[in-house]
């Protein structure tokens, strides 16, 4: 895959919102509140499925390497073995789904970003929620059931998911309106 000068700006940029995202944190538990998955969401809107994964992709190898850009300030290998590291896996995908949905070659419409943005949150719980209850049960010794991990990994951050969706809906739309005019 050739990357033009331009797309690699773009993908650089989407890397450092995420990372900046995870900094912006309020911690719950084993699990943060963070503008990560927003960021993500955004960028599968505006750079499409390839960029806006690969995106996201740089930023999970950068904190893997030993950047510290993931929420609390941590990164290293041993991330891996955080109840969140399959959020960060979902968030490649998440990009990738969102960016397919909406650049699908069709006009794109307020509603369907909206609906995109509700798929790119699913794939993030459909990676993360898994890989949180296998980590505790079977790394931190927590004996936890699925549905306590769905309590504690999904359902009190669906409020401020939804507000994520609506906002990374309005900004794309708008943005996305002007690219596409630009281009005409």
């Amino acid at each position: 895959m050739k990357i033009s000068t331009k797309e690699m700006i773009l993908v650089s940029l989407f890397t450092a919102l995420t990372a900046i995202g995870a900094f912006l944190s309020i911690p719950l538990g084993d699990i943060y509140i963070t503008l990560q998955s927003m960021f993500t969401i955004l960028a599968g809107l505006l750079l499409g499925p390839k960029l806006g994964s690969l995106s996201q992709l740089v930023y999970v190898l950068l904190g893997l390497s030993g950047v510290r850009i993931f929420a609390g300030f941590s990164g290293g290998p041993q991330a891996i073995l955080k109840p969140s590291f399959g959020f960060l896996i979902g968030f490649i995908f998440a990009a990738f789904i969102v960016g397919k949905i909406v650049h699908n070659g069709e006009i794109i419409y307020f509603r369907r970003i909206f609906l995109a943005t509700l798929a790119g949150t699913f794939v993030i719980y459909l990676f993360g929620l898994p890989f949180m209850y296998i980590i505790l049960n079977n790394v931190m010794g927590k004996a936890i059931s699925f549905s306590t991990a769905i309590k504690t990994g999904c359902l009190i951050f669906l409020p401020g998911d939804l507000l994520k969706a609506i906002l990374s809906t309005l900004v794309a739309s708008k943005v996305l309106r002007r690219v596409n005019v630009a281009k005409l």
